[in-house]
């Protein structure tokens, strides 16, 4: 697990971007799909990692590599 790595977990009714061994969260979202998105753009910009989502039951429901935000290559993840 990379320093870089981000988390999208639910906090109340809220969505919260956290970073591994994290006391506060990076980002508070009201959307799950917002707070994937913040998520991928601080991945991105500290140089890639993954970003691992949280369903509404707690369970990881999936999860993406971001590559570097300067990278000029396009990922070659097709999910998203």
């Amino acid at each position: 697990m990379s320093k870089n790595d981000r988390f999208v977990t639910r906090r109340g009714d809220k969505w919260a971007v956290v970073a591994p061994h994290a006391k506060r969260a990076s980002a508070i979202t009201d959307t799950q799909a917002a707070a994937e998105k913040r998520a991928k753009q601080i991945v991105g910009n500290a140089g890639g990692g993954e970003v691992r989502i949280q369903g509404r039951d707690h369970r990881f429901r999936d999860s993406d590599t971001v590559a570097p935000g300067n990278d000029p290559a396009s990922s070659k993840d097709r999910k998203h």
